[in-house]
């Protein structure tokens, strides 16, 4: 494990556990971009911030990704009037700013900025994981998808929640640095330390970018 912001003595502490060892990248990766909808990456709204920077790298590597064929997977939370306003989603007692998030609203609408086109796919999820009661691990075992590439908002929330339920599912896990983002650095940092000790590797965009481009193209 290289040398983190938390020091070499919790480096050390982690290290010692076996933690941290570099994940298999296969040949046939899939890019997850979880939730880089409006409501997340503009800060006009309540559960959002400013994640320009994020949604451009992102765009960057969805763009990379286009020779090789390499399926991109979007993700958005959305929830019915029925759902947003009763009490059936636990998860939206303890987030309540979350309840704006309705279907067909601008909120849950994929960011018009990056490159998304008519063949990729969108998964609609009522909770953190991009996996958990969706259909993503079917469709990425029907793709013959080997490894997940995971981006989007937020790092401490629906990203570590994604890259964990990419590892149970049995896909190694690549998490560019560049390509996700959070309210705030305290928490982003942190869950970053966490994904690369435990379930996937945390990696530049430049090494994201080489890794999509020594693909075979189609």
């Amino acid at each position: 494990m290289s040398a983190s912001r938390y020091g070499e003595s919790t480096d050390r502490t982690y290290e010692r556990a076996g933690f941290g060892a570099p994940v298999r990248r296969g040949s046939r990766p899939a890019l997850v971009v979880v939730d880089l909808t409006r409501g997340f990456t503009e800060d006009d709204f309540p559960s959002g911030a400013d994640l320009t920077d994020v949604v451009g790298a992102t765009g960057r590597l969805i763009e990379a990704a286009r020779p090789a064929g390499v399926p991109v997977v979007f993700t958005a939370i959305a929830y019915t009037p029925a759902e947003a306003a009763g009490d059936s989603v636990t998860w939206l007692q303890k987030a309540q700013g979350m309840r704006t998030l309705r279907a067909g609203s601008e909120a849950v609408a994929v960011d018009p900025r990056l490159p998304r086109r008519p063949e990729d796919h969108l998964i609609v999820k009522k909770g953190a994981s991009a996996f958990f009661g969706t259909s993503l691990a079917a469709t990425l075992t029907a793709l013959g998808c080997d490894t997940v590439v995971v981006c989007g908002a937020t790092t401490s929330g629906c990203v570590r929640a994604t890259a964990v339920d990419a590892v149970q599912s049995g896909f190694p896990v690549l998490v560019p640095r560049e390509c996700v983002g959070d309210r705030a650095s305290g928490p982003h940092e942190a869950n970053l330390f966490d994904i690369q000790a435990k379930y996937g590797d945390v990696i530049g965009l430049a090494d994201a970018l080489a890794y999509l481009d020594r693909l075979p193209r189609t």
